[in-house]
């Protein structure tokens, strides 16, 4: 495309005049940034054309990663890194008198995501790109995401995410790809040449249309794809309510998690999910069958990967095809489906592993619940066999039982191989939520711990650090991120401690800027930042956090002998729309900051922020300022977390649970070099198991819990009304379901051990160095390597030139 600067300004002078019909001057940002966009990706298309080519003509073994989020963030600096073109682009444009980041700020985070999930699905497919693997995610093209968080006198509002109000540059739109999905209507059965067989009748069909975009490899020519579907309505029908099928349609593919507390709701989010499956197996299936034709090998050739319960009607709508288009008996259908799909599971509560009403199920889905029910009867068969007589056991694994689907019983049932994602995690699924799937497919259960992309959460997002990095051990980390280790050798280099110390100072001086911008608070660059930021929900305790700060606040008021290191405590999160709870919990951030920032007093010694629409963008600004980062769930609750993994990477100091990855984390570091606290999980499950846990105790024998637990509602905090009431009652009337009392006292303990570490720099910025260092092992590098050896059985494709 270019080799130098000159070639670069010419193309892109060349570009714009063309595209807009205005010279140079007179371009808008907006006019640039699309022009740079619209370059690159054509840039890109070379390759991404040669990719497919190249799989095909290797007969490559390929993975689809279906997962209803994809938090890909925002692309263009990525993909100029991931090009190796950065620096001339970014040298090109200043001769211009074009700031790249201003670009940047041009871009969208695509709202295809919430959290961890959508996020862990984006760090795949950059290393599955990065080390020239076959595989590719299909996904949603949601057209107003999650939702954009606006907070109003403290309160969270949702607005609707605009993303595409521009159009998205790196999406291409296939519509000869577009398949049909259909909903609702009945289900026949006829016999053909002595065989019975279905068809489905009536109902609504809607156009389920493909919009592809590249997913680039960092320094080579490897470039997959990430389709997102969007649903369009079908041709008109004769009596039919057009804009109400417009309307209908359209709703599919409008909003990530419509608000299911209704059954209008749950049906929609049913929709979406058959909706995702549906179109993206036609799609597989379709290439496979042009390709290789014999559907018996599907298996040898492709691997289906479902993220989480959400896309597992993949598996029903995979026998339905097999059975009902392409003719295969149960037994052949069933071998390759049970061959072909592999499911990651993500939660150890089980109030979030999903179960769907029969009563919205059938008339939705009439022809998948016919087969659901099919192998549910020859799932509970083969139980009966191993467990004759044992009711109970079968009641309690059937896939179809009291009124409800089971979708994670589903999974499991269907698929090859099921893993959790932390050690853990996978242990406590072994042990307790999936056992008894567990004694009876063993062989299937297996542990792979999640990882993040080095190249956007170090590399990208914290350019100055990894220059330094690269200056001192070398590039090769980049491309093997366990190479990071051998900074462990310069852990008493005091240049280099220096250096630590002076980026870590100018990240936090940026996020000062940005809090100040947005949020109007002035905070000091030097003061301890501590950080926690991720999904709002009550097992992850933001709850424990603003409980401690109000909790200094009163010793700060009342003790004169009391001091502290100077925090700036930062909070980021969305509540979900019908998560009420959550979202007083927001609203109690905001109050006790309220009361905090506006004490001439206490403001001296701290600050609380909380920044307003969490997101990938968002997150690349706080991680590289953050000292602490709060990782605090109840133990046994947080599956994995990769957030820790972020701020661990970026030198950042964890203070948290033995829960999920921490676990790993302190393996890696040693306990010099994280600050632990709380309950373990085989506590927690104990006192769910065995009760024994009373917060009323923790309530009248610690005064600074009764002083903080009461502010809740005697009118301390300002702007409370009675809206903390809910809080006040779940941690008393409700016996905390979440341990919040109890940890209390570690948790205040831990965080002065915390502070007092920081006030020993030399000290801090080694533990910090050691982080660093052994982030190595949480890439998703070593994630993916570890998918693709042992469940995908995928192997490297290098695209030659």
């Amino acid at each position: 495309m270019f080799s130098n600067i000159c070639e670069f300004k010419e193309a892109f002078l060349k570009r714009l005049e063309m595209t807009y019909g205005k010279t140079f001057p007179e371009s808008t940002l907006n006019d640039q940034y699309s022009t740079l966009g619209h370059m690159i990706r054509e840039y890109i298309s070379t390759n991404w054309i040669q990719t497919n080519e190249n799989y095909r003509l290797n007969n490559e073994k390929q993975v689809y990663y279906l997962s209803i989020e994809f938090l890909i963030g925002r692309l263009l600096r990525q993909n100029l890194i991931n090009l190796g073109i950065d620096k001339i682009v970014q040298e090109g444009l200043e001769d211009l008198g074009i700031k790249l980041e201003d670009l940047e700020e041009i871009e969208a985070d695509a709202g295809l995501g919430n959290g961890g999930l959508g996020r862990l699905a984006a760090c795949f497919l950059d290393s599955l790109a990065s080390m020239d693997l076959p595989g590719h995610g299909c996904g949603i093209r949601y057209k107003h995401g999650l939702f954009e968080q606006k907070i109003v006198k403290g309160f969270q509002m949702e607005l609707p995410e605009q993303w595409l109000r521009h159009g998205h540059v790196w999406e291409v739109r296939k519509p000869d790809l577009a398949v049909d999905v259909s909903f609702w209507g009945k289900v026949e059965s006829y016999e053909e040449e002595g065989r019975l067989k279905y068809r489905h009748m009536g109902g609504e069909t809607v156009i389920a249309v493909p919009y592809d975009l590249p997913v680039v490899g960092y320094e080579t020519s490897t470039v997959n794809t990430l389709r997102l579907w969007s649903a369009e309505p079908s041709s008109y029908k004769a009596g039919q309510d057009t804009m109400r099928h417009k309307r209908d349609t359209e709703a599919i593919t409008e909003f990530l998690y419509p608000d299911d507390t209704h059954d209008e709701g749950k049906t929609l989010r049913l929709k979406q999910q058959y909706f995702l499956v549906s179109a993206s197996i036609r799609s597989i299936l379709r290439s496979y069958l042009e390709r290789h034709g014999d559907i018996h090998r599907f298996h040898e050739h492709i691997a289906i990967h479902i993220n989480d319960t959400h896309p597992v009607l993949a598996i029903p709508e995979f026998m339905r095809i097999l059975v009902d288009e392409l003719n295969l008996n149960w037994e052949d259908a069933w071998g390759i489906t049970t061959n072909t799909f592999a499911y990651t599971n993500h939660t150890t509560l089980s109030e979030a592993l999903e179960k769907w009403p029969v009563r919205i199920f059938q008339p939705l889905l009439p022809r998948i619940f016919m087969i659901v029910e099919e192998i549910n009867e020859r799932f509970c068969k083969s139980l009966w066999e191993k467990y004759t007589g044992d009711w109970q056991k079968i009641e309690q694994m059937a896939i179809v039982s009291h009124g409800e689907i089971k979708m994670a019983h589903l999974a499991i049932a269907g698929s090859y191989s099921v893993n959790g994602v932390a050690r853990i995690h996978t242990e406590i699924l072994k042990t307790r939520e999936m056992n008894l799937f567990y004694q009876f497919y063993p062989e299937k259960f297996n542990s792979k711990t999640n990882g993040i992309t080095h190249r956007r959460w170090l590399l990208k997002a914290n350019q100055s650090l990894a220059n330094l990095i690269t200056a001192t051990i070398g590039n090769r980390w980049i491309k093997e991120p366990h190479i990071l280790s051998s900074l462990l050798s310069y852990k008493n280099d005091s240049a280099l401690l220096t250096q630590l110390e002076l980026i870590k100072k100018q990240n936090k001086e940026r996020l000062a800027d940005i809090i100040f911008q947005q949020n109007g608070i002035t905070v000091d660059p030097n003061s301890l930042f501590d950080v926690q930021v991720k999904r709002l929900h009550a097992y992850k305790r933001q709850l424990l956090n603003i409980l401690h700060i109000l909790s200094l606040y009163n010793r700060i008021k009342h003790d004169d002998h009391f001091d502290m290191q100077p925090r700036t405590f930062i909070f980021g999160a969305k509540a979900s729309p019908g998560y009420f709870y959550a979202k007083k919990i927001i609203k109690l951030i905001h109050s006790v900051g309220q009361l905090v920032n506006n004490d001439k007093v206490v403001s001296q010694k701290m600050k609380v922020v909380f920044l307003e629409n969490y997101r990938v963008s968002l997150a690349e600004d706080i991680i590289p300022a953050a000292d602490l980062s709060e990782q605090i769930s109840t133990a046994s609750k947080e599956a994995s977390g990769t957030g820790n993994m972020k701020f661990m990477m970026n030198g950042a100091i964890t203070l948290g649970t033995l829960d999920g990855a921490n676990i790993e984390i302190l393996e890696q570091v040693g306990k010099e070099n994280i600050f632990i606290f709380g309950l373990s999980a085989d506590e927690v499950m104990k006192y769910y198991r065995e009760g024994g846990y009373y917060s009323m105790e923790y309530y009248h024998h610690d005064q600074r819990i009764k002083e903080v637990v009461d502010q809740l509602i005697d009118g301390t905090l300002p702007d409370s009304g009675d809206h903390f009431e809910p809080i006040y009652d779940s941690l008393l009337a409700e016996n905390d379901q979440y341990f919040v009392l109890r940890d209390f006292s570690s948790y205040v303990s831990i965080q002065k051990q915390a502070g007092d570490a920081f006030s020993d720099k030399s000290s801090w910025l080694q533990m910090s160095l050691q982080n660093i260092a052994q982030s190595g092992y949480f890439s998703s590098d070593r994630t993916i390597r570890e998918y693709s050896d042992e469940i995908w059985k995928i192997r490297q494709s290098i695209l030659q030139k």
